[in-house]
């Protein structure tokens, strides 16, 4: 006797099978971002629908990078890439064009108000607007735009993610300008290994003082230092920064002959590991102020 299939047990048997199909077909959008804290604010606003590999590491210094054929593999595959512009990634278009990778990055610093400054002679534009939280907010807006053009599917969950992050970012804003706002404006100076703040100093009132210029691949001539040890002094300035992503012996050196003292370490231009105390960017940024705020008012 043949027997037959209930119509309800048709209709379970086809919806199971519109769904694992539309499972088995979704597919993980793969996006590359330039440097550390630039993948994790593409992580923050794609979610689970997006995988993201930084080309430069964790305590990785983006300035002077060298990428390598794991790097370039990597971005030849990508559905998407950005960068943060303005000059950081100097060494992005040598390793697109070694890798075949034809289509133009999305640079997320468009439509930053951006900060310039005197260098030899010449105007250079400062590239590290991610020392400003307010600064991020643009980042989120272009990072979810161009995930949304590249995997409309999960539209919805980018502008959810995006609107999610941007409150917490606002909320780092306000946390940094309460913090410093309780220092003496005459005290708010540090000195640190290159110029990497000025949109943190411009934007919260603090005054950065550095032997290098705002990429590492500078040198100071020993004109330059001994300007800036006798500017230090005059202004009395006490405490130094070291940087996780750069080399430190120069400003050691400079503090030494100033007196100023350890304020400790920090990021400025790269994550730490997941172990140490700027695995993110909104933990990085709040760590970098509450070093600020309590090395000063010590």
């Amino acid at each position: 006797m043949k027997r037959s299939i209930p119509i309800v047990g048709l209709i379970g048997l086809a919806l199971s099978a519109t769904l694992y199909t539309s499972i088995a077909s979704a597919k993980t959008l793969e996006a590359v971002a330039s440097f550390s804290v630039l993948a994790d604010v593409v992580k923050q606003v794609g979610g689970d629908a997006v995988h993201v590999k930084s080309l430069v590491p964790v305590n990785g210094d983006p300035h002077d990078f060298e990428p390598s054929p794991d790097d370039a593999k990597a971005l030849k595959s990508a559905d998407v890439t950005f960068v943060s512009g303005l000059g950081l990634e100097g060494w992005f278009e040598r390793l697109a064009k070694a890798s075949g990778y034809a289509d133009d990055p999305v640079v997320v610093s468009d439509g930053i108000k951006t900060l310039t400054l005197e260098e030899d002679g010449q105007t250079i534009t400062d590239p590290h607007v991610w020392n400003s939280a307010a600064n991020v907010l643009i980042w989120v807006t272009n990072i979810e735009k161009a995930l949304s053009k590249a995997d409309p599917e999960d539209a919805a969950t980018f502008k959810a993610n995006a609107e999610q992050y941007s409150k917490k970012l606002r909320d780092l804003d306000r946390y940094a300008t309460s913090s410093i706002s309780s220092i003496p404006p005459e005290k708010r100076k540090v000195l640190t290994s290159h110029d990497a703040f000025g949109y943190f100093g411009h934007e919260y009132g603090v005054t950065f003082l550095s032997p290098l210029g705002v990429s590492t691949e500078t040198e100071a001539s020993a004109a330059d230092v001994a300007q800036l040890i006798d500017q230090i002094k005059e202004e009395q300035v006490k405490v130094y920064f070291i940087e996780n992503s750069n080399d430190p012996r120069l400003v050691k050196q400079i503090a030494n002959a100033t007196g100023a003292e350890p304020g400790g370490e920090l990021y400025v231009e790269s994550l730490s590991d997941a172990a140490g105390p700027a695995p993110t960017y909104a933990k990085m940024f709040r760590y970098n102020v509450d070093q600020i705020v309590g090395a000063i008012m010590k």
